[in-house]
């Protein structure tokens, strides 16, 4: 662990005596400053903005810390920003280290920790909000903003923008490995802020990279590589299934000697692989291969993360996503295609995506060169082959045989050598502006102190709207267009009766000002959240279905999961083609009528009017989608197990975002439901939710708790450094939250009731080989025509427990038509089991008369 920088903000700064220390300091870690970051570090002493975009290795992260470093020496407050909450809170942890934990916090939107600390890490939605609200008055002094070319990101670029547009005291470092041309950028900063800015680009990587194309199939480029000694290898691909399915294609090759895979077999003995996707990357890490994708969960990520820190994994099969700052050493970079799918289209990678992920290979301090290597693509490859074939057998005197070549797949966009030199030799493409207007960016403006003045004033409404609308980096039809959005958002705050304008006429007296106190959290945090607190208003405590329409409510707030959702989807136009066959509908019908089957949307109709009520008042929530679904209610109604709902929906490759989603779900619960709202059943709900989530993959919850309550997880805090642990932190025991097992075992009866009351023999007896319950079932449905599978069939009120030591002994009460309550299953939780997996192990003992 780093030794912390030791500073004195009450003493003058000496910026020579700063230097001094700094250095020394640095040489303290082992490491020496490269001529870039000398400079760049003189840059910011100096006082001046800073450009920083060198090649990746070369040490920004450094210049962002000495940043920090110098206003904590000034006695100033410092910003980081970065892109995505991960590489946030990755920051977070390394600036405490490094500073301690009294001088550094971080804001996210869902958590905040020490949020007064002169270092600050967070979102850069959460400075640019700041910025809206505060403006120039901020008490923001210096600002890293990492990532900086998701300035061009059309739908969240303005982030980036606004602080440049409205913090003119506050002093910037601007950092990217790929950043272009930025000209236009650093003379309009300096223009506003009156501050010089200085730019340090293109500094000789410390680890050079060679550049090859190949006509050879990938497993034979990558065994060619591997001969040469030029692991580890990340392959790129551009959809989480090709790499994938590129793993499973490797693991026949040898790729990890006897030792590596025994070596590999003693670092993960201990660690907990599910079924599914987690029993694939077992099998392919222990033959030395790394998966790697954003769908994965986050204990696998960490996992293949450590062991290639370890130099353990020869191979690493991966997506793009490998250009945002992944903690993961590379010597070679094998791309297997130079196009993409961006969502609208194919076509060839920028010069930005290209040099972001190529600028990953090549270790400091490990190699003496990063290579780079491009496939040709896979039809030419093989008519290459086919070709040369031929005309070695004609040169040999045999009968010249003419070649049939594969065509290429439809829809594809070539590429080739030519294609590849010229990536190489591109620069980034120039940033171009992305500037949005929104009805919350408006009313963050408006709200802004000091404000509310005639407009003719300095700092009134009127004037800091329009210099957020016409002195931006837009041009100036795209300025009027923004002009037009701000005056349509206006005249619907207005008539909503959000803000109100007193005077008027064209002489400049007229001021306007919000009538609504905003929190402080505006538009950051769920910003639908206001929306759920009143729609929860709408549904009956005493109902039966009150805590699941609760979870409706909340669903319907968050982000879309758009693979389950596809998913749920495809289930039920499944089940609705086939009911719709047995009733004899015709095909052109049926394809009309599927047209209206979707994913499940519980409330849809309640909530989109209530929606429309609370719009009519509260218009800025239009900025953001009400979307009404299901996943942890149908989690929940289905009793399913997380492994259970991820192989019924077939998202083995997207296991990981199904664990965000419900923890999301899970952190939003607890953050947004009152607690006078919290029945009993909801309160049981709630912690199944996260007890789930915590035996899954306990690192999502343990490090939103570690950061809410400020105190770092040691194991998270130093995940990205060679010698942290493989094995993550073990959850919890399933035993120890009572109330989340409790509905676990609930949960493992309840779906016993309904296979039951659907009389699924075979799905039964796979469950529980023991129990004979096509004999059971034809006694009950002997003396009863049905099992009720209510909300009352479903309370607890039905279930009785014996509790044990060892086992507990349970009795599911069966809801018949009678009401007689005279039939029930037997069965037994297997304590020690169930703490061993992490779900609750219930052992079905038979159907019978009580």
């Amino acid at each position: 662990m780093p030794s912390e920088l030791q500073f004195h903000p009450g003493e003058a700064f000496d910026p020579d005596a700063f230097l001094g220390d700094f250095d020394g300091w640095v040489r303290e870690q082992g490491i020496r400053l490269y001529p870039a970051q000398e400079e760049a570090v003189l840059e910011l002493v100096l006082g001046r903005h800073l450009v920083l975009s060198t090649p990746t290795g070369t040490g920004k992260s450094l210049v962002a810390l000495a940043a920090h470093a110098i206003a904590l020496a000034q006695g100033k407050r410092s910003w980081y920003t970065a892109p995505i909450k991960a590489l946030v809170s990755e920051k977070f942890f390394q600036l405490v280290e490094t500073f301690g934990a009294a001088n550094v916090g971080m804001v996210t939107g869902d958590s905040s920790v020490n949020p007064d600390a002169p270092i600050i890490c967070c979102t850069a939605e959460i400075l640019a909000n700041l910025a809206l609200r505060q403006g120039a008055d901020a008490a923001v002094d210096v600002v890293c903003m990492d990532e900086f070319h998701y300035y061009a990101d059309p739908d969240r670029g303005w982030a980036w923008q606004v602080p440049l547009l409205l913090l003119v005291r506050t002093q910037f470092l601007l950092m990217s490995a790929t950043l272009g041309d930025v000209t236009e950028l650093t003379a309009d900063l300096e223009r506003r802020t009156g501050r010089e800015v200085a730019q340090v680009m293109g500094a000789e990587r410390p680890v050079p990279l060679d550049y090859r194309y190949v006509m050879t199939p990938v497993h034979e480029t990558v065994e060619q590589l591997l001969a040469d000694g030029l692991a580890p290898i990340y392959i790129v691909h551009f959809s989480q299934a090709a790499a994938v399915e590129r793993a499973q294609a490797l693991s026949s090759a040898k790729v990890a000697s006897r030792e590596q895979r025994d070596a590999i077999a003693e670092e993960i003995g201990g660690f907990r692989f599910s079924a599914g996707f987690g029993a694939t990357l077992s099998r392919l890490i222990r033959a030395g291969i790394g998966v790697h994708h954003a769908g994965m969960l986050p204990k696998y990520r960490r996992l293949v993360e450590q062991l290639a820190q370890r130099g353990l994994l020869r191979v690493i099969c991966g997506t793009d996503t490998l250009g945002v700052g992944i903690n993961v050493p590379i010597r070679t970079v094998l791309f297997t295609g130079l196009t993409k799918f961006d969502g609208t289209k194919m076509r060839q990678l920028t010069a930005r995506e290209f040099h972001q992920i190529a600028g990953r290979a090549g270790r400091a301090g490990y190699d003496t060169a990063g290579e780079v290597v491009a496939e040709a693509p896979e039809h030419e490859i093989e008519n290459a082959r086919s070709t040369a074939k031929a005309e070695a057998t004609a040169a040999a005197g045999g009968k010249k045989k003419s070649v049939t070549k594969k065509r290429a797949p439809d829809g594809f966009v070539s590429w080739g050598p030519l294609s590849f030199e010229r990536m190489i030799a591109a620069a980034p493409e120039t940033l171009s502006s992305s500037m949005q207007l929104t009805a919350a960016m408006l009313i963050n403006v408006i709200g802004r102190p000091g404000s509310d003045v005639p407009a003719r004033e300095p700092g009134s409404a009127f004037e800091n709207v329009r210099s957020l609308v016409f002195d931006n980096h837009e041009a100036l039809p795209r300025q009027r267009a923004l002009a037009r959005r701000a005056i349509g958002i206006y005249r619907t705050l207005r008539a909503a009766g959000v803000v109100e304008q007193r005077g008027g006429g064209f002489d400049g007296s007229a001021s306007i000002r919000l009538t609504v106190q905003l929190q402080p959290n505006f538009a950051l945090n769920q910003p639908l959240s206001p929306f759920a607190l009143a729609a929860f208003e709408l549904l009956d405590p005493a109902a039966s279905g009150y805590a699941l329409d609760m979870i409706s409510v909340l669903e319907a707030t968050l982000d879309d999961p758009r693979p389950i959702l596809s998913q749920q989807q495809f289930k039920a136009r499944g089940e609705a083609v086939a009911a719709m066959k047995q009733e004899g509908i015709e095909y052109e019908q049926r394809m009309e009528l599927l047209e209206e089957v979707t994913w499940p949307k519980p409330l849809d109709e309640l909530l989109e009017h209530a929606f429309e009520t609370f719009a009519s008042s509260q218009p800025w929530v239009r900025d953001f989608a009400l979307s009404s679904k299901s996943v942890v209610r149908d989690l929940y109604e289905r009793a399913m197990t997380f492994g259970e709902f991820v192989a019924f929906y077939q998202l083995g490759r997207s296991e990981g975002l199904v664990l965000r989603y419900l923890s999301d779900a899970f952190r939003a619960a607890r953050q947004t439901i009152p607690d006078d709202a919290k029945t009993e059943e909801l309160r049981d709900l709630i912690e199944w939710l996260g007890e789930l989530v915590r035996q899954v993959d306990s690192s999502l919850l343990d490090e939103w708790e570690a950061l809410t309550s400020g105190v770092p997880h040691p194991e998270l805090s130093i995940s990205g450094r060679p010698d942290a642990p493989v094995l993550p932190p073990a959850p919890p025991s399933v035993l120890t939250n009572r109330r989340a097992f409790l509905v676990l075992v609930r949960n493992e009866l309840w779906r016993r009731v309904q296979l039951a009351a659907l009389q699924r023999d075979d799905e039964l007896e796979a469950l529980d080989p023991d129990a004979d319950w096509p004999t059971a079932l034809d006694a009950y449905f002997a003396e009863h025509d049905e099992i009720g599978t209510g909300p009352d069939a479903r309370s607890s009120a039905r279930i009785l427990i014996e509790e044990g030591a060892e086992r507990w002994t349970v009795r599911q009460i069966i809801e018949d038509p009678a009401g007689d309550h005279d039939w029930g299953i037997r069965a037994e939780v297997d304590l020690a089991a169930s703490a061993e997996q992490g779900i609750a192990v219930v052992r079905v003992l038979g159907l019978d008369r009580l």
